[in-house]
């Protein structure tokens, strides 16, 4: 499935506002043991995830390995390593990290340093790859950062929360990093499908320690309703809307569109309390719109100028310079003279290497008279009389 880069940028956004808009929900569920919810989460969104690659085999894929057929997507030893690190720093290490930092953090701190996470990407993303960051795509990551910052606002927090909070920023931008090694072949399906699936018994194991599975119990209606409502749009549409824009548009470009989460938390939450947002959060919405248009325009000229030089030029047409002749088709060659015959091309230069010698005009030289009895017969005796 070919992707554009005007559609890979509404993905990204798109996936982006449904994280965002989600949080609110998510409070529905605070009362709910937090690590065996995502455990849930991620079951259900891995056997949806594991269905649509069952039914569509070639929706979303990734490109064809020719060591094994096409369409499997099994992915390789190397490949199951970066999978599991997906799955233990972007999903659960993530969520685990939240989790300390908000005793200890006002939920606006928290949110002020996973978003900044562009400038992470902006930064990690081209080096990574043996390239110097865009000085300009650096930039506009800044602002966005500035601008989430004053959507959150201020807040209080400890040793213990900045350190979780410096946790859960790693975990946002391992899972961009992580993903994109993985899914120029495995495809967005397959990728969010394996982490999801890896993510369950890891949320397990950490939920252990914490006392969690003592504590489990059914979720009620509306707690199940929530988790299967993150489960559906949360994880499987979100994370297939985010891969599939990611791997079009590269860590870095795509990076500065995880702008868009607090925009959306900011404006689903005053849509719910029906208050308009102050002049702090209007003015931070502004800087973080300013930074998207600048990010998106700087790193789409440098895919552009990046394309074209690798593009292979055409050759032009041949220009005619004076006295030249015109340019046609080839010439076909002269078939080869036949045996005893010259070409013409011979004979002119036979004829220009041994001229004939010139030849007197007929009324200047008299004509030979030859002698009598010389080839020609006696005259007859005339009649006696």
């Amino acid at each position: 499935m070919n992707i554009s880069n005007p559609l890979a940028l509404l993905l990204c956004a798109g996936g982006m506002v449904i994280v965002g808009s989600s949080v609110s929900i998510s409070q529905l569920i605070v009362d709910y043991p937090h690590l065996t919810g995502q455990a849930a989460r991620y079951a259900l969104a891995a056997l949806v995830l594991f269905a649509i690659a069952r039914a569509a085999p070639g929706f979303l894929t990734g490109d064809a390995d020719p060591a094994r057929p096409q369409g499997t997507g099994w992915p390789t030893r190397r490949e199951w390593l970066i999978l599991t690190a997906l799955a233990g720093t972007g999903l659960v290490a993530f969520n685990a990290c939240i989790l300390i930092a908000l005793p200890h953090a006002d939920p606006a701190v928290v949110g002020t340093f996973i978003g900044a996470s562009p400038l992470g990407l902006a930064l990690l993303g081209p080096l990574l790859r043996g390239r110097r960051p865009t000085v300009r795509l650096v930039a506009a990551a800044g602002l966005v950062v500035a601008g989430t910052a004053l959507v959150q606002g201020n807040g209080r927090t400890d040793a213990i929360g900045v350190l979780a909070s410096i946790g859960a920023l790693g975990g946002e931008v391992s899972f961009s990093l992580l993903a994109a090694a993985v899914l120029p072949r495995l495809g967005p399906v397959r990728v969010a499908a394996y982490s999801c699936a890896l993510a369950v018994p890891l949320s397990l194991l950490v939920a252990l320690p914490a006392g969690e599975l003592a504590r489990w119990r059914l979720p009620t209606v509306v707690e199940g309703t929530v988790l299967g409502y993150l489960a559906a749009f949360m994880t499987v549409v979100a994370f297939l809307a985010w891969f599939t824009g990611l791997r079009r548009l590269g860590v870095e470009r795509a990076g500065v569109l995880v702008g868009l989460m607090p925009v959306a938390t900011l404006v689903t939450a005053a849509v719910q309390a029906g208050r308009v947002p102050d002049l702090g959060q209007s003015a931070g919405v502004l800087v973080v719109a300013i930074g998207l248009a600048a990010g998106v325009s700087a790193s789409g000229g440098a895919a552009l100028r990046r394309a074209e030089r690798s593009r292979p030029r055409r050759p032009g047409p041949t220009r005619r310079t004076p006295g030249s002749p015109a340019a046609g088709p080839p010439r076909r060659p002269a078939p080869p003279p036949a045996p005893g015959r010259r070409s013409p091309a011979g004979s002119r230069r036979a004829a220009l290497r041994d001229p004939a010698p010139p030849t007197a005009p007929a009324s200047a030289v008299p004509a030979p008279t030859a002698p009598p009895g010389a080839g020609s017969s006696p005259p007859a005796p005339a009649p006696a009389g």
